[in-house]
């Protein structure tokens, strides 16, 4: 298997999960995962929160890590990324905004290389416009986003625990899907992992 180079797109208060178990799932099956953030530098860091399920009529949060920024986001050149990782959170919600952001994930998307986005993270994806007529899922809260964006929405299971891909575009609804996303991504990368 050759090791791929992965962008990661984060902002202050990505969800932890979101971003730290994918970002050391990919490592440590070989592959390079560069963070970037807007207006951060390598060494910065941002906040993250954990969301979690108790019972509520919304999931809660608490504050979670600091999770490490590697590489400058100014000089991100997306044809030089093998694919894209988005997570959730409450990042997603301002990064939308960001004209590079859309920029970035417009790229991805054109050229059909991977994207793994989970959570409110397809709020990005709609606002690239980059959904439409795909089979997707998300944090339920975004389906209003996902439908207005043209996507054909997949139902999220109780235990939040499923993944959808349909071509190079693998979503999931939170991080209790990490198993079942982050293995259908390494199958869409074509890593392959021996038992």
């Amino acid at each position: 298997m050759a090791a791929k180079t992965i962008l990661m797109l984060v902002g202050d208060f990505v969800e932890d999960y979101e971003a730290m178990v994918p970002l050391q799932m990919l490592q440590m099956v070989g592959h390079k995962v560069h963070t970037v953030c807007p207006d951060k530098q390598p060494g910065d860091r941002v906040r993250t929160a954990i969301h979690d399920f108790e019972g509520d009529q919304t999931y809660s949060e608490k504050p979670g890590h600091l999770f490490a920024i590697n590489t400058d986001f100014s000089l991100v050149d997306p044809a030089r990324y093998d694919a894209l990782v988005i997570p959730g959170g409450r990042a997603p919600e301002y990064l939308r905004l960001n004209p590079r952001v859309i920029e970035i994930v417009r790229h991805f998307a054109a050229a059909d290389k991977p994207i793994a986005s989970v959570c409110h993270g397809q709020q990005i994806l709609a606002a690239a416009g980059v959904l439409d007529g795909k089979r997707c899922t998300a944090y339920p809260a975004v389906r209003p986003d996902v439908e207005r964006a043209g996507a054909l929405w997949c139902e999220v299971n109780e235990t939040f625990s499923n993944a959808y891909t349909d071509g190079r575009l693998v979503t999931a609804p939170a991080w209790p899907a990490h198993p079942e996303w982050m293995r259908k991504f390494l199958e869409v990368l074509g890593t392959r992992i021996e038992t």
